[in-house]
């Protein structure tokens, strides 16, 4: 997480941060995921960013102030995980109405008389409003509260 905040905070998208660290893409997107990273790698993005490398392995640096820049806080995290499910809605909803309107070409050249492409649109239609509701929290059924209650049910005693 420390080092997509970083990288966010310079406004980098990660094949920027491949390109100037002298990683693959595949690399920092790894990274960005929490994964293990080799040492030159770190040592790469320790580099770019300019900071040691021990602020990038999270241990506690002697500077409190570039300590607090590199942290990632619960809201922040929070933040990152909420816009990144955004994103991927996004990403499936267009790969939905590509997809989609490619098999109703195909469906018209294939068999006008009878529009197949309606089935997939309805099942994978459902997948997609699914995804929407759970992503922008329209019923938030199986929420945050609904998992804290269940824990502390099971727990018998407030968390």
């Amino acid at each position: 997480m420390i080092v997509r905040k970083l990288r966010l905070q310079r406004g980098w998208s990660q094949e920027q941060l491949a390109q100037l660290s002298g990683l693959s893409t595949r690399t920092v997107q790894r990274i960005e995921r929490g994964q293990s990273a080799g040492l030159e790698s770190m040592k790469s993005l320790a580099a770019v960013f300019e900071i040691e490398l021990t602020q990038l392995q999270q241990e506690n640096p002697m500077d409190s102030q570039t300590q607090a820049s590199t942290q990632v806080s619960t809201e922040e995290q929070a933040a990152i995980e909420y816009v990144r499910g955004i994103k991927d809605f996004y990403t499936h909803l267009s790969t939905y109405v590509l997809v989609v309107s490619a098999l109703f070409v195909l469906n018209y050249w294939t068999n006008p008389g009878y529009i197949w492409a309606w089935w997939t649109a309805l099942g994978w239609g459902i997948g997609v409003v699914s995804h929407a509701l759970a992503v922008f929290e329209v019923f938030n059924l199986f929420g945050a509260d609904w998992e804290k209650k269940q824990i502390e049910k099971r727990l018998g005693r407030k968390l």
